[in-house]
């Protein structure tokens, strides 16, 4: 018994399949963009909170060199970082927390200074930062308060 194979006859996919292929694509996209979407929301909310550690950090290890020298400056890192009660004031936590102006918007107001991730939509200022308020009393820490309700 012979087969013979017919020569005109086509081989690939049938345009049927083509669409099916495509539909079951597209769905797939459509399901996961919005989990992409949202990355850059997540990356500005880490940014704060890396941010907020670092001012922690930094306040809590100028205050402890304050109390070893009751030194106003203190010097660390070759700068010197004014102190209020003990703990470094908003003019020089920045520096003392090595935060850059090239990740931040930093801004200062009287006793508090507030952090914000670099182009960050006006609109979400106020519910995307980190704000550092100096020391009120000698007891008393100074208050570091992220706000990352909303950052995307």
């Amino acid at each position: 018994m012979k087969v013979r194979f017919n020569k005109n006859a086509q081989s690939g996919f049938t345009l049927i399949e083509l669409i099916v292929v495509i539909v079951i694509l597209g769905i797939l996209a459509a399901t996961a963009l919005p989990k992409f979407a949202s990355l850059s929301g997540d990356a500005r909310a880490a940014a704060l909170q890396g941010a907020k550690g670092s001012i922690s950090a930094a306040s809590a290890m100028v205050h402890g060199k304050w109390l070893i020298s009751n030194a106003n400056p203190i010097v660390t890192e070759g700068s010197n970082i004014a102190i209020v009660l003990g703990y470094p004031d908003v003019a020089t936590i920045k520096t003392a927390a090595g935060l850059a102006d090239t990740d931040f918007d930093i801004s200062t107001n009287g006793q508090t200074m507030t952090v914000h991730p670099k182009n960050l939509p006006a609109a979400l200022a106020e519910t995307c930062k980190v704000t550092y308020t100096e020391a009120t009393a000698a007891v008393a820490a100074p208050a570091i308060v992220i706000t990352a309700s909303k950052c995307e």
